[in-house]
C-alpha cells in the first residue's frame, strides 16, 4: 500500500507563496470588510431618511393640495363724478284713442295713418240708420207733446173764466190746472229727448281733438260700429308727437340723486353717434314695492319728428358726490338660499361670507354695499365655500423681470 502523501503536491508552504496569508493580510482584510459594513450601514441609514424625508414631503404636499387656493380682488371704488344709465320709453305728449259714440256702420274715412290733422278736421263719418229713426219718432213725440200743450193751455184758460162766473167748481179747476202742468212737463221731455238724439247725430263726424298725427286706424268703409268702449279698438288714434314725455324707473338707492330740473342724455338705436337732451318735468314721488323704483318723468321737444313715440332710448344721468358703494366683478357673487353674499378673505386666511345689497347692475360689474374697501374679495367662489374655511390666495404669475413669488400660505391654527 502506498503512502498517500507521496502521491499528492508538495504540501509545504514554502514551496507555494502564493499561498501564504500573512496577519497583514488579514487585518487588511478585516479593515477591509469594516469599511464595507460601515458604508453597507451608512447607504441603509441614508435610504431611509431619504424615504422618510419623501414621505413628509408627500404629506406635506398633500395637506397643501388639501388647501383651496383663490383668487382674491380689492373692490373698485367709484369715481366723485358717476353716471346712471337707465332704460326708457317714449310717449306722446298728447295721445287720445277714439272711438264711437253711436251705432251704425262707417260711411267714409278721411285719413290713414301718418297723416297729419289739426284740431276739429273729420276724420270719418258713420252712418246710422236706427238713430235717424228714433229721430223721426222723437220729433213726432215731441210735436204731439206740443199739440197737447196748445188744447190743454186753452181749456185752462176756457175754465179760468168759467170759475170767475161760479159756473164751474174750484175742483174742475184745479184739474184742468194740473193737467195743463203735466202737458207742458211732457212736451220738456219730448224736446229734451230729441235734443239728445240731435247731439248724438253729431258724434257721427267723426273729428281729430287736437293737431297731430293719426298713429292707427281701425276701422274701414261698411264696417259695424258699436258704441266704443276698452274691450273694442278704438276706429282712429291721434298724437301730439311734436312734444314727447320719456319714462325711466329709477332704482330706489339714486331717486334723491335725479332732481326736478335735470338734463339727462338721451340715445336711441336708429341714431348712432347722436345725443338729445331732456330735462326732468315730474317724479311719481313714491316707490313701487314691487320693483323698488321710483317713476321718472322727462320732456324732451320732438319739433323734428326724429323720435317715435313707443320708441326705447337709454337715458344717462350725471350724478355729483361722492358715494358709498364700490363695485366687484360681478362674478364675485353668491346667491344661495341665504341671499346675495361675497365670500372674503381674512388675515389668517380664514372665509368670511358678508350679505350684500346691490345698488347698481353694470353688467360685468355690480355696485354694491355691505363690504370695505379694504377687504379681500374671493373671485369666482368654488361651489361649497363656507366661512371660516381655510384657503389659499392664489398670487398672479410674474411679470419679465419680476422674481416668482409663492402662494401665501395658510396660517397655522
Amino acid at each position: 500500500m502506498s503512502n498517500p502523501s507521496k502521491d499528492l503536491p508538495n504540501s509545504n508552504p514554502a514551496a507555494h507563496p502564493d499561498m501564504t496569508i500573512t496577519p497583514a493580510t488579514r487585518r487588511q482584510l478585516r479593515l477591509g470588510g469594516i469599511v464595507a459594513g460601515v458604508i453597507a450601514i451608512v447607504l441603509v441609514v441614508f435610504g431611509l431618511a431619504a424615504r422618510a424625508a419623501s414621505g413628509k414631503n408627500l404629506d406635506q404636499w398633500t395637506a397643501d393640495q388639501a388647501v383651496t387656493t383663490v383668487a382674491v380682488i380689492t373692490p373698485a371704488k367709484n369715481a366723485a363724478s358717476r353716471t346712471l344709465e337707465l332704460p326708457g320709453r317714449f310717449e306722446a305728449f298728447a295721445t287720445a284713442p277714439i272711438y264711437a259714440r253711436v251705432p251704425g256702420y262707417l260711411k267714409s274715412w278721411k285719413v290713414d295713418i301718418g297723416a297729419q290733422v289739426k284740431a276739429g278736421e273729420l276724420l270719418g263719418e258713420i252712418e246710422t240708420p236706427d238713430l235717424d229713426q228714433q229721430l223721426l219718432q222723437a220729433r213726432a213725440d215731441m210735436e204731439s207733446a206740443k199739440a197737447n200743450v196748445n188744447l190743454s193751455e186753452l181749456t185752462f184758460k176756457r175754465m179760468k173764466s168759467l170759475l170767475e162766473t161760479k159756473v164751474v167748481s174750484q175742483q174742475e179747476f184745479d184739474d184742468r190746472a194740473g193737467d195743463f202742468a203735466a202737458k207742458q212737463a211732457q212736451y220738456q221731455s219730448a224736446k229734451a229727448n230729441l235734443e239728445r238724439l240731435q247731439v248724438n247725430k253729431g258724434f257721427t263726424r267723426i273729428v281729430a281733438p287736437f293737431a297731430g298725427i293719426v298713429t292707427a286706424r281701425n276701422t274701414d268703409v261698411g264696417a259695424l260700429i258699436n258704441v266704443g268702449s276698452s274691450t273694442s279698438p278704438a276706429l282712429f288714434t291721434v298724437s301730439d308727437a311734436t312734444k314727447l314725455r320719456l319714462y325711466v324707473s329709477v332704482p330706489q338707492s339714486y331717486s334723491s340723486s335725479v332732481k326736478l330740473g335735470d338734463e339727462a342724455q338721451i340715445t336711441v338705436p336708429e341714431r348712432q353717434g347722436k345725443t338729445y337732451k331732456a330735462t326732468v318735468a315730474g317724479s311719481s314721488g313714491a316707490i313701487d314695492s314691487g320693483t323698488s323704483t321710483t317713476r321718472i318723468q322727462l320732456a324732451i321737444d320732438n319739433a323734428s319728428g326724429e323720435l317715435l313715440p313707443g320708441s326705447y332710448a337709454r337715458v344717462i344721468f350725471a350724478l355729483h358726490g361722492g358715494s358709498d358703494a364700490l363695485s366687484i366683478p360681478a362674478s364675485a357673487l353668491i346667491f344661495d338660499a341665504a341671499g346675495l353674499r361675497v365670500a372674503t378673505v381674512g388675515a389668517d386666511n380664514k372665509v368670511a361670507l358678508k350679505p350684500i345689497t346691490i345698488g347698481r347692475d353694470l353688467g360685468k360689474e355690480l355696485e354694491i354695499s355691505g363690504i370695505n374697501a379694504q377687504d379681500k374679495v374671493i373671485d369666482n367662489p368654488p361651489d361649497g365655500i363656507t366661512a371660516g374655511e381655510v384657503v389659499r390666495i392664489k398670487v398672479d404669475a410674474p411679470k419679465n423681470g419680476d422674481q416668482p413669488k409663492a402662494a401665501e400660505k395658510p396660517a397655522k391654527s
